[in-house]
C-alpha cells in the first residue's frame, strides 16, 4: 500500500515539474519578437541523432517558437541523418530522427531541406524521394529554388544548394561519399545558381541562398582549406548578385558573420542537436557554442533574425534593412 501511495506522490511531483518546465518554455519563447504581415520561418541543421544529445530539447523549443511567430515553414541546412544518412524511404531513421521528434502541431508545415555531407554517406536520392512520401518534407531535387510572396506582392527568392559536391577534400579515393559525389555535375549547378540569381524581376526584394557548408567560420573549421576554397568559389558570386543572406550549418554551433567589404550576411545554424566549441573571426557579429536554432521574419523593408537556445531563450537578434 505504501508503495502505491509513494508512486502516486512521485507521479504528482513529476507532473508539477513538467508543467513548470512547459510554462517556463512558453515564457522564454514569448520573448521572441513578432512582426505583423511578415514571412516567418525557422532555420536549423545538423539534427538527426534519434533524439539524442539536445535534439528533443531543441525540437520542443522549435515548436514553441513556430507557434509564437506563426511560422510559415522550416528550413534545414543538411546533415539530416547521422551518422550515415538513410538507405531508403523506409529507413527507420525517418521515424527515429524526424517524424517522432518534430511532433508539435506548429511544425507540421513545409520543411525545405538541403543535403549535408553525412547525407551523402547514405543514399541522397532517398531523401529526395521522401518528398513523395511525406506531406511536409520538401526536397524535389538535390538543388532547387522556391519563391515566397510577401504582403503587397513583393517576393523572397530562396535558392537551395547542394554544397557537398563542391568540397574538394571529399573526392579522395576511399571516402565513403565518393561514388555519390562523382555522379553530381557541379558545373551545371553553378550555372543554375548564377542564372537564378541574375533574375530580372523587380518584385524580388530579397535573395537568400541555403547550403550546408559555410563560407566563413570562427569555429572548428575556421582555418580549414575546405572553408577557404568554398568562400573563394561562391562569396564573390553572392556579392555580385546581391544575396542578402546565406543560411548554412556544418559547424555545430550558432554564428552570424559579415566580413568587411562583403554584401552577404551569413547565418550559421548547425546546433539543432550536437554542440561543439566555437569562436570568432573577422566579421563575427555573434557566436555561441550552445544548442539551438534561428527564426526569421521578413517584410518588404527588413529581415529580422533571432537566435533561440535549447531553453527557449532569445540570445541574439539582428535586423538587416533592405539596401
Amino acid at each position: 500500500m505504501k508503495k502505491i501511495i509513494y508512486s502516486f506522490i512521485l507521479l504528482g511531483v513529476c507532473q508539477v515539474v513538467m508543467a513548470q518546465q512547459n510554462k517556463n518554455a512558453v515564457e522564454n519563447t514569448s520573448k521572441l519578437e513578432t512582426i505583423d504581415k511578415s514571412l516567418n520561418f525557422l532555420l536549423m541543421g545538423d539534427f538527426g541523432r534519434h533524439g539524442q544529445f539536445y535534439q528533443k530539447e531543441v525540437a520542443a523549443q522549435m515548436g514553441n517558437a513556430a507557434k509564437t511567430i506563426d511560422s510559415d515553414f522550416v528550413i534545414s541546412v543538411g546533415d539530416n541523418f547521422y551518422p550515415n544518412g538513410v538507405q531508403s524511404t523506409q529507413d527507420y531513421a525517418w521515424i527515429a530522427s524526424f517524424e517522432s521528434i518534430y511532433t508539435a502541431y506548429s511544425l507540421q508545415n513545409d520543411w525545405f531541406v538541403t543535403l549535408g555531407n553525412h547525407d551523402y554517406r547514405g543514399n541522397p536520392q532517398a531523401e529526395i524521394d521522401y518528398t513523395k512520401v511525406s506531406r511536409r518534407w520538401q526536397m524535389p531535387s538535390a538543388y532547387f529554388s522556391k519563391t515566397f510572396e510577401l504582403k503587397g506582392g513583393d517576393k523572397v527568392l530562396v535558392l537551395f544548394m547542394d554544397t557537398s559536391p563542391f568540397i574538394d577534400s571529399y573526392y579522395e579515393k576511399g571516402n565513403m561519399m565518393y561514388d555519390n559525389l562523382i555522379a553530381q555535375d557541379t558545373t551545371a549547378q553553378k550555372k543554375w545558381l548564377v542564372k537564378e540569381l541574375a533574375v530580372n524581376d523587380k518584385t524580388v526584394k530579397w535573395k537568400i541562398v541555403v547550403g550546408h557548408h559555410p563560407l566563413y567560420s570562427g569555429g572548428k573549421r575556421k582555418e580549414s582549406p575546405d572553408t577557404a576554397a568554398f568562400e573563394k568559389k561562391f562569396a564573390t558570386i553572392f556579392d555580385t548578385y546581391k544575396v542578402d543572406a546565406y543560411l548554412c550549418g556544418h559547424e555545430h554551433d550558432l554564428q552570424v558573420i559579415q566580413p568587411k567589404g562583403r554584401y552577404t550576411t551569413q547565418f550559421l545554424s548547425g546546433s539543432a542537436c550536437e554542440v561543439r566549441p566555437t569562436g570568432k573571426r573577422e566579421g563575427t557579429m555573434f557566436s555561441a557554442e550552445t544548442a539551438g536554432f534561428m527564426t526569421f521574419s521578413i517584410t518588404n523593408s527588413s529581415l529580422l533574425a533571432q537566435v533561440v537556445d535549447a531553453e527557449g531563450k532569445v540570445i541574439y537578434k539582428t535586423t538587416i534593412e533592405k539596401k
